[in-house]
């Protein structure tokens, strides 16, 4: 794609043209979304960013005007601006907020194909749900689910190539992330948002009616183009084996792979994911193949109370993250950058990943591979 101008002109010109709200598509890591992504933006009246994140970097704006820097601090954390060709300065000068922040950056962005539809896909949304439909009341919402025993056996593989993926906890908080989505989704839904739910098998293996069906819920009509991923275009896809299948031209099913879950891990999948198809009647989250049908035994008080408080410790270290990346002076986080890298490159000179590294392309808190 060309590189568009955010000009003041621009902004106020065009902006009747788009919907009066973003578009925000969320799923737990590794369960389609970038598939997804893939596919709604063959729409011509979809343009979304990928993982562009500026949510995530709330603390920006915790001033009226946001800092100074704040589009230095955003590409920084995952090169938005780069990865969707968009020069810095060309952002005006009207953004005051977070809100008009997001609608310049992302509308304009919408606008250069001529597409109405704005927004983002980004799994970092999974516990944030209620604040975008706060801060944005006329958002709408695709929530993608997966079974959460095959999210975290896509994570532990992707984890062999890709160092983020090996961080500590992150299955973790994979498990109890889906969770809290389900949640704060039901809140959505119980007060109205728009949100469209649909799961990851549809995807796959039934994606033109899937995507018929979020075209009637996004009131457009549908384009066969949306069913294929022939000619879709990924640019802004990070790079990375675990992305070989949405850059590729076929959507492709599920293969059979040698089980990676660790007997401790599966096992309490088996028994959250049977505890939680309890609560839901049955009807969530997607049980694996080897759950249903199966009595498993359900976690107890103690479990879940220790599993919750070491999911809320993780997602508070994340959050401090964030609020580093955000007020850090840019220089030191450039050294601790180039610190990490180095340590890559040596680990991997040594054919080792210690848990916890950072790959060099993409230091950032939250994944953004799907």
């Amino acid at each position: 794609m060309a590189t568009i101008a955010l000009t003041e002109e621009r902004t106020t010109g065009s902006a009747s043209a788009l919907r009066p709200g973003p578009l925000f598509v969320v799923g737990m890591w590794r369960s389609g979304t970038s598939l997804l992504y893939a596919l709604l933006n063959q729409h011509s009246q979809i343009s979304l960013m990928y993982e562009a994140e500026l949510p995530v970097l709330k603390p920006l704006f915790m001033l009226r005007g946001g800092k100074s820097d704040w589009t230095k601090r955003w590409n920084f954390w995952n090169s938005a601006l780069d990865r969707h060709q968009i020069p810095a300065d060309e952002i005006p000068d009207s953004v005051k907020d977070l809100p008009s922040a997001v609608r310049a950056v992302y509308g304009q962005y919408a606008l250069r194909k001529g597409a109405t539809i704005w927004g983002g896909k980004s799994p970092n949304y999974y516990d944030s749900l209620e604040r975008l439909a706060e801060e944005f009341p006329q958002a709408q919402f695709i929530v993608i689910w997966r079974d959460p025993a095959d999210i975290c056996r896509s994570i532990l593989r992707a984890a062999e190539k890709d160092t983020w993926f090996s961080k500590r906890g992150i299955t973790h908080r994979a498990l109890f992330g889906v969770e809290r989505m389900k949640q704060e989704c039901d809140r959505l839904v119980s007060r109205g948002v728009a949100v469209h739910q649909i799961n990851y098998e549809d995807l796959i293996y039934r994606p033109a009616d899937l995507m018929e069906g979020i075209c009637r819920f996004l009131a457009i009509p549908f384009e066969k183009r949306m069913a294929s991923l022939e000619g879709a275009d990924r640019s802004a896809i990070y790079d990375g084996e675990h992305h070989e299948g949405v850059k590729s031209e076929k959507i492709a099913g599920k293969k059979r792979r040698p089980e990676v879950l660790p007997g401790a891990l599966k096992s309490k999948i088996q028994r959250y994911t049977s505890f939680w198809r309890t609560q839901y009647g049955g009807a969530w989250p997607p049980a694996s193949g080897d759950v249903q049908g199966e009595p498993v035994k359900m976690p107890g008080t103690l479990e879940r109370v220790r599993d919750r408080l070491l999911f809320l410790a993780f997602r508070t270290l994340d959050a401090a993250v964030v609020y580093v990346y955000c007020f850090a002076p840019l220089w030191l986080l450039g050294k601790y950058r180039a610190s990490k890298s180095q340590n890559r490159v040596a680990s991997n000179a040594q054919e080792t990943q210690p848990v916890g590294s950072v790959s060099t392309e993409q230091v950032k808190l939250n994944p953004r591979h799907q």
